[in-house]
């Protein structure tokens, strides 16, 4: 195959041999799963892996229809799990060919093809609707953020991510360290424990040799580093420490660990685990054992009454103040968050400038607010929320039925028309006023019904039955 971006006719077909025989010259290829073509454009993937989505999809449809089948949350975790990893494989590689929208468009349909099933939507519905009702970031941003992330990570040492050791790094699965759920009383007992709050990041140390409070240790952390990072920091420091401490004959040279935080006793004893932190707290941990240490690291209940852990508190708390920053690895986590967060924020600048889904709009205006709801979909939400299905205004706009008006009289039967005014729903809209009354009056616009009273108002439409209206 030959690669060129050039757009000059000239004569490409160039003759190889090999064995005598001729090579055949093709115009892409399939490499690690990634389809290159000779213009490096990436389109031939695009719509290979679209293809391939849009087939499992259609085999998904059999058991997922609108009244019946698989239920949303089921296919949310098949979208997530299965579908969208096929759309985002490899995108570092291919992401600027989402910048034409010809490609765009191809993705966006795949996605929109999983909403509707999702939503349990009618067909007509934008896919910009679909994506605020199923939670769902849309595939073009998701993708771009996968892309970020890669070459974040990749060139990480300029980032100053705290990522995993590498493999030529670990040490040998013999040298492990000692985890035991028994208080013992050494003479040299160590607390450490890590802060984070709006200040900052802290960890705090607090070593005691024969009951005696001997030394005690601040650390301050970025303040984008986690908790569970100032909770190991202040372990690696405090190993650092009795390893520069002189101790006369009588003293033993056996020392216990006692720390709240499970998640890095955990991670010691998950030979798997290999970030920074860690293994840092395992070399220095096996460093002191080859000059006859005996560590041991034992977990605490935080806040309690014990002193030693309420003064490393104390001592965490106050390192978040200080200004001297002793560690500043940001975790993947954060990264991962911050892009999150960046996403959201495109994806509202897209809902805000949209055309489309102003119904959900009215509903849905704020994306983070909708992220923060766990909502249950049924063809009945999504036809209310959305303005696209059952209603009579609806089925006679797309000329299904004849009239839009509602049969009790009052006029077109609208969404505003079914949620406000239709006395057939009285009953059921007196126990809706019923229940939001503890909280607001009536009447409560559409945006207060989702975000306040999500649960009352899904009652409230899930009751509603279409067929008899």
């Amino acid at each position: 195959m030959v690669i060129s971006r050039r757009k000059r006719k000239e004569n490409k077909e160039i003759s190889v041999y090999m064995n005598n025989k001729t090579l055949e010259q093709v115009q892409k290829i399939k490499y690690l799963g990634i389809i290159i073509d000779s213009k490096l454009n990436f389109r031939d993937h695009i719509i290979h892996i679209s293809s391939k989505c849009n087939k499992l999809i259609y085999a998904l449809s059999k058991s997922a229809k609108q009244s019946w089948g698989l239920s949303h949350a089921a296919l949310h975790t098949i979208y997530k799990g299965a579908i969208l990893p096929l759309l985002l494989y490899g995108a570092p590689v291919w992401i600027e060919a989402l910048e034409k929208e010809c490609n765009k468009t191809i993705y966006n349909r795949v996605q929109r093809l999983m909403n509707i099933k999702i939503a349990k939507a009618f067909r007509t519905t934008s896919n910009e609707a679909l994506c605020i009702l199923t939670g769902l970031t849309p595939v073009v941003i998701k993708a771009e953020e996968a892309a970020k992330l890669y070459n974040i990570m990749r060139n990480r040492q300029a980032h100053e991510i705290d990522h995993e050791v590498q493999p030529k790094d670990w040490l040998h699965p013999a040298d492990s360290v000692r985890v035991t759920e028994q208080q013992e009383e050494h003479d040299i007992q160590i607390f450490t424990d890590g802060s984070k709050s709006e200040y900052g990041v802290g960890a705090g140390i607090a070593i005691f040799i024969q009951s005696k409070l001997a030394h005690q240790l601040r650390y301050t952390l970025h303040n984008r580093c986690s908790n569970n990072q100032a909770e190991q920091l202040a372990i690696v420091k405090a190993l650092e420490t009795i390893g520069t401490l002189h101790f006369n004959d009588k003293i033993p040279r056996s020392a216990t660990v006692h720390t709240d935080s499970r998640i890095t006793l955990q991670s010691l004893q998950n030979i798997n685990n290999h970030n920074y932190l860690i293994e840092e707290i395992r070399k220095s941990a096996i460093a002191l054992e080859k000059r006859n240490w005996t560590i041991k690291f034992t977990w605490i209940k935080a806040h309690v009454g014990i002193y030693g852990n309420e003064l490393a508190d104390k001592l965490a708390k106050e390192a978040t103040r200080k200004d001297d920053i002793s560690f500043n690895r940001i975790p993947k986590n954060e990264i991962m968050h911050q892009l999150k967060d960046q996403s959201i924020a495109k994806w509202q600048n897209q809902w805000d400038s949209t055309t489309k889904g102003l119904a959900t709009k009215q509903f849905f205006p704020n994306i983070k607010d909708r992220l923060t709801k766990k909502i249950k979909l049924t063809p009945n939400f999504t036809a209310i929320v959305s303005a696209h299905g059952k209603t009579k205004a609806y089925l006679h706009r797309f000329k299904i039925i004849e009239s839009p008006d509602c049969p009790c009289n009052g006029g077109e039967q609208t969404v505003e028309h079914l949620l406000y005014d239709c006395i057939k729903l009285q009953r059921e809209r007196e126990k809706l006023i019923r229940n939001i009354s503890n909280q607001d009056m009536w009447l409560v616009n559409k945006r207060d019904l989702v975000n306040k009273h999500i649960k009352h108002f899904t009652q409230f439409i899930n009751s509603i039955d279409f067929e008899r209206l």
